[in-house]
C-alpha cells in the first residue's frame, strides 16, 4: 500500500481537475508542493534554514 501507479494517478488528477478547475489547479498544486517540503523541512529539524546553527562542527585550527 502507498504506491500509486500511472492509472491512479491519472485518476485523481482527473477527479482534482473536475473539483477545483483548470484555472485554480496550478496554484493548488504549488501549495501542495510547498506543503509537502515544509512538513519534509519539520520531520528532518529544518536544519538547512538556519546554517549558522551547526553545534557540532569542530572549530578551525
Amino acid at each position: 500500500m502507498g504506491n500509486l501507479g500511472f492509472s491512479e494517478l491519472l485518476v485523481i488528477l482527473a477527479v482534482a481537475l473536475l473539483v477545483v478547475g483548470p484555472k485554480r489547479l496550478p496554484q493548488l498544486a504549488q501549495a501542495l508542493g510547498e506543503a509537502v517540503r515544509a512538513f519534509r523541512d519539520a520531520l528532518k529539524g529544518d536544519e538547512s534554514s538556519d546554517p549558522g546553527q551547526h553545534h557540532d562542527d569542530q572549530p578551525g585550527g
